[in-house]
């Protein structure tokens, strides 16, 4: 059984390619690779909707099969999951991207790939912020101009886009394209989008200054301080596809630093002020982390989030008892939970509801002062004491 990868015309097909598509008893395909073929005898299969009913189909076929996939199938494509459960050999076609890169005139061995083909744009900021150059595989609901709106809400000016489509075949097109005009123009659906950058953009690293984040007015202080946020950071243990809880996100601090850390990942947070929830989003576009925050009294919403490797609490809100029970039911195993407590009696209700939660505890009291000068010297400002609790599950 064979697959072969085909372009946006049978132009470039190798002889003993064709020949095999034109002997073949079994000719498998999406229905417009298919009609490049239509004077083949073999009974011709359409791939419609999902690939296991074929799978089935395929596992029990004795005669000569060949399966048609786009390009590289092993690059997005059908080509992995039906090799896992076919007895295939595989024959790929150059992918789009490298067709587009081609076109381009550019390497792409230092390009990052991220596919939003039948996928979300959520999260694709953070994932591609500060990269140099980006290749974007579309679709017809997150085409090029779509990913213009996008780049333009996170204010990621400093890239040019570079647009080819139908790679390969007669209505092929490419050139490049300013964000304003990327967001007027007319695209074919099969196209790649590649972005690259023109100027090198501002970046910020783990502690932002308290400063630098949108936060609620004329009061402020609720913020999660930097140096109890990077502390907090740190004890979440997050890695770069961590699904992570943010409860009581308040300006989203620690979810931003947070998603600039899991950028493969996902964030997800409740926050039960809308001023501050306002506050949350505004701070996500500056900062360019794409997370889902909803408006919400925690434990309430909490049900519709995936299950988390970690989760950061920075206020409950009165309904500790429960909303600890749900975080530990939900974090997945040896998952890390991390909460920021100001009193003594929250900081003995935590720890005894997480151990009966069957979860370990460890707290870090943290008391830090700031330098502030007086004159020509130097003074310290405490800032409030926090206890910085850290429960592992499973442990």
């Amino acid at each position: 059984m064979k697959m072969i990868g085909i372009g946006d015309s049978v132009e470039g097909l190798l002889p003993q390619y064709k020949k095999w598509i034109e002997t073949c008893e079994v000719l498998v395909g999406g229905e417009r690779v298919l009609d490049f073929f239509p004077d083949v005898q073999a009974e011709k299969v359409v791939i419609k909707g999902g690939l296991s009913a074929l799978v089935t189909r395929l596992q029990s076929e004795t005669r000569e099969v060949v399966v048609l996939a786009s390009g590289d199938p092993l690059f997005y494509g059908i080509g992995s999951y039906l090799a896992k459960k076919l007895p295939l050999e595989i024959y790929p076609y150059m992918s789009s991207v490298q067709l587009a890169f081609s076109k381009m005139k550019d390497s792409w061995q230092d390009a990052y790939i991220v596919s939003v083909h039948g996928r979300s744009m959520k999260g694709l900021a953070q994932k591609i912020d500060g990269r140099p150059k980006v290749a974007l595989l579309t679709d017809e609901e997150n085409s090029p101009n779509a990913i213009a709106r996008y780049l333009k809400e996170f204010g990621m000016h400093e890239y040019e886009a570079f647009v080819a489509e139908n790679l390969g075949g007669e209505t092929e097109k490419y050139g490049f394209y300013t964000l304003d005009e990327l967001e007027a123009a007319t695209f074919s659906p099969l196209n790649v989008v590649i972005l690259r950058q023109t100027v090198t953009p501002k970046t910020y690293t783990l502690g932002i200054d308290d400063e630098e984040f949108a936060q609620r007015k004329p009061e402020k202080g609720l913020i999660t301080k930097k140096e109890i946020r990077t502390l907090s950071i740190q004890a979440l243990a997050l890695h770069e596809k961590s699904i992570m809880w943010d409860i009581g996100t308040c300006t989203g601090s620690v979810a931003i630093e947070a998603g600039k850390i899991a950028r493969e990942g996902a964030i997800y947070a409740v926050e039960k002020n809308e001023g501050d929830l306002e506050n949350c989003l505004q701070n996500q576009r500056k900062f360019r982390v794409d997370f889902t925050a909803i408006h919400s009294k925690a434990p309430a919403g909490l049900e519709d989030f995936p299950s988390p490797d970690a989760i950061f609490i920075g206020g409950s809100g009165g309904e500790m008892q429960e909303l600890l029970a749900l975080c530990v039911e939900k974090l997945k195993a040896d998952g890390r939970l991390v909460m920021n407590i100001a009193t003594i009696e929250n900081l003995y209700e935590a720890v005894t509801a997480l151990k009966q939660n069957g979860c370990q505890v460890e707290i870090l009291q943290a008391q830090l002062s700031r330098s502030k000068p007086i004159l020509n010297m130097t003074r310290f400002v405490p800032l409030n004491p926090i206890y910085i609790v850290t429960a592992r599950k499973g442990v």
